[in-house]
């Protein structure tokens, strides 16, 4: 019997900084306790294994900024949790945490892949998102990684932010392009509830661009990538022949994984859904208790399914949403394929067009048009 693959999420949450932006769990402490944290980190796996068949096919150790985490400790992580020979492993680091010596022992710790927070390459952007490096360190470092020896390898820009012109994003652009990467991440600058930044634009004090303008610097990246060589596989994520990032391929194809560490969000195989305890210190006392855990049924089973699939390039798979006891009202996809927002066909339902640019009320059309059979 063929296994279905997974991949283990690792959140390891502690930054030098936090960016203002940043809605995610992270924690800014003067002392670390990286040891005790993978202690827990495997004793986590330890009791969650049993209930994955096999072994990952990939690992994404994400954060935070785990590149600051010590090579042996990611090491002895990678030794307890396993991976099946040629698995994917990747590491998110940001620019001004690594130096060629730790570059050297990532790789021997068993990291082959790298996902690299660059951003911006323009300074007055960069001091706005208060990135804790400089746009020469980001170069230099994509220069160093590119001759370190990973398999593959990964750069995130972030594009509609506050005084950010097409101009701007087209010299953003043009210094990824010129870098070659494998594989590009791009990410609309958003207000996440409780940060800085949210707080800013609430206050007046910036103004993030108008609709048109977002779009529009969306339909500049999406020409721009494609035309230099770089396939959108997902909203978010273009890559070159063969250097799609297998993690990403299982959680945009509704397939299952591990979350591990503290406030990481998993799906297992018998559908429950789980969040680690947001604070480390509770995590690292009681690593198998979670902060939140539940299983959806039914329509909500459903909704997960179109939700974790639209955004790639696949498209929603209507055999699987069958098998669920779910279709699609037709009515609701005639009119969205009238609107050149998506396409259908007889396995799936998929973005095109606009659709690529608006697909979040793509989403919410097609989860109100869910049918019991």
């Amino acid at each position: 019997m063929t296994q279905e693959p997974y991949g283990v999420y690792v959140h390891i949450p502690w930054c030098r900084s936090r960016c203002p932006y940043c809605a995610f769990n992270v924690r800014v402490d003067p002392v670390v306790p990286y040891a005790a944290y993978v202690d827990a980190l495997i004793q986590q796996w330890e009791a969650l294994a049993p209930r994955f068949p096999g072994r990952p096919d990939s690992i994404f150790l994400g954060g935070g900024t785990p590149s600051l985490t010590p090579a042996p400790e990611l090491a002895r992580l990678l030794g307890a949790l396993a991976p099946r020979p040629g698995a994917e492993v990747t590491l998110e680091a940001n620019p001004g945490t690594l130096d060629e010596p730790t570059l050297e022992a990532a790789l021997e710790a068993g990291i082959n892949r790298l996902s690299v927070g660059v951003q911006t390459f323009e300074p007055r952007l960069a001091r706005l998102l208060n990135r804790g490096h400089t746009v020469d360190q980001s170069e230099a470092l994509m220069r160093r990684v590119k001759r370190a020896g990973f398999r593959s390898w990964s750069l995130d820009l972030i594009f509609a932010v506050p005084g950010q012109s097409l101009v701007d994003l087209e010299r953003d652009i043009d210094r990824a392009l010129a870098l070659a990467p494998p594989h590009l991440s791009v990410y609309g600058l958003t207000a996440e509830p409780g940060t800085p930044y949210t707080k800013a634009v609430e206050g007046g004090k910036l103004a993030p661009p108008d609709e048109e303008t977002w779009e529009a610097m969306y339909c500049l990246l999406e020409d721009r990538l494609q035309a230099g060589g770089l396939e959108r596989y997902e909203i978010s994520n273009f890559a070159r022949a063969g250097q799609r990032c297998q993690h990403n391929e299982h959680y945009f194809r509704g397939r299952r994984y591990a979350g591990l560490g503290a406030g990481a969000h998993g799906w297992m195989p018998d559908g429950e859904r789980a969040v680690g305890l947001l604070e480390p210190a509770d995590f690292m006392t009681t690593p198998l208790r979670w902060e939140s855990s539940e299983r959806p049924r039914g329509q909500e089973e459903a909704m997960e399914l179109v939700l974790s699939t639209l955004r790639h390039i696949d498209g929603v798979p209507l055999d699987e949403l069958k098998r669920l006891g779910f279709r699609i009202d037709a009515s609701a996809v005639d009119a969205l394929c009238n609107d050149n927002l998506v396409q259908a066909s007889e396995d799936a339902v998929r973005l095109r067009g606009r659709g690529w640019r608006v697909a979040d009320g793509v989403l919410r059309t097609l989860c109100g048009a869910l049918i019991a059979w």
